[in-house]
């Protein structure tokens, strides 16, 4: 009786948690839909198109986006599952998954910057917002993989199961929409690449 009163607590305590997190999932895609309109209204004048062809880096950053939302997803079926083995292996898998997609964008930025000439500054501000794009989805990144490191801390501890998969749950509802994000902007920047 004590367990199902305090399991029952434990999930009145971390709803608004979640509510919280939608909110700002919310924020975060609305400030996405602005920067990218941005872009349309300014590229869609007479000389002011992206002109360059995005570097292959990108690609193989959105194939590691997507193996780490697989990777997560499982470590979540895991979780639930009560193979709690698993789910620090695939959380593990995440992590890394994570820092590949990190550096693969920062080497992107070198060869946009170094190999191709496109720096933040440039005079044609659509080529700027490659960098904005890319750029506020990384500060967005940093903050996932604090909140997967959270959960992974959480997995080797003695918690509750209720607070483990409501760990889970919120990291992979962040974890899932940043791919989300990041595959709309790379298609979103193929589509106007010329």
């Amino acid at each position: 009786m004590m367990a199902q009163v305090q399991k029952n607590n434990d999930r009145l305590n971390l709803a608004p948690k979640k509510f919280n997190m939608w909110l700002f999932i919310l924020t975060s895609f609305m400030f996405f839909a602005a920067i990218s309109s941005g872009f349309i209204v300014y590229s869609g004048s007479k000389g002011h198109g992206l002109n360059v062809i995005m570097p292959d880096a990108f690609k193989y950053s959105t194939i590691t986006i997507i193996l780490s939302s697989v990777t997560l997803f499982l470590a979540q079926r895991a979780a639930k599952g009560l193979q709690f083995g698993k789910q620090r292996m695939f959380l593990w898998l995440t992590f890394l998954l994570g820092v590949a997609f990190f550096v693969i964008q920062i080497y992107a930025w070198y060869i946009l910057a170094y190999k191709m000439g496109i720096h933040l500054t440039d005079p044609n501000a659509s080529r700027s917002f490659v960098y904005i794009f890319t750029g506020m989805h990384l500060l967005h990144i940093i903050a996932a993989i604090l909140l997967l490191l959270n959960t992974l801390w959480g997995a080797y501890k003695n918690i509750p199961q209720v607070r483990n998969l409501f760990k889970m749950e919120m990291t992979s509802i962040f974890w899932h929409f940043l791919g989300i994000i990041w595959i709309y902007l790379y298609v979103f920047l193929l589509l106007n690449q010329n």
